[in-house]
């Protein structure tokens, strides 16, 4: 298992950013957004990786399949400290599709603790 330190530097993404759609209104009826930074998928070139919030101490993020979204829209990117600019983009995805929703984190014995 290889694990990724978030964000890391984008080169190219395979989604195309398509044409703004005609009807807007049918777009929010077919459709939900869901915004973060793109990244390629590490084994699944069919699928894409949307980290919600690249500089998050609780890194979250959620998995598509790329024939389930229909439109991309660019956001303001963020910058980080060392100028490097990380994308932000929404993604419009069909209702009814499967998408994954992951939380990573560390296993740990938490009863002395609380």
């Amino acid at each position: 298992m290889v694990l990724r330190n978030f964000p890391e530097a984008v080169k190219e993404f395979a989604i195309q950013v398509y044409q703004k759609p005609e009807n807007e209104k049918d777009l929010r009826r077919t459709h939900v957004s869901f915004s973060g930074t793109p990244q390629k998928h590490p084994y699944d070139k069919d699928k894409v990786i949307l980290v919600i919030d690249p500089y998050s101490s609780n890194v979250s993020y959620f998995e598509f399949l790329t024939r389930d979204i229909s439109f991309v829209e660019d956001l303001t990117n963020m910058v980080d400290t060392a100028g490097n600019v990380i994308p932000f983009m929404r993604l419009w995805v069909k209702k009814e599709s499967i998408g994954i929703r992951s939380t990573p984190f560390v296993v740990a014995d938490t009863r002395g603790v609380l």
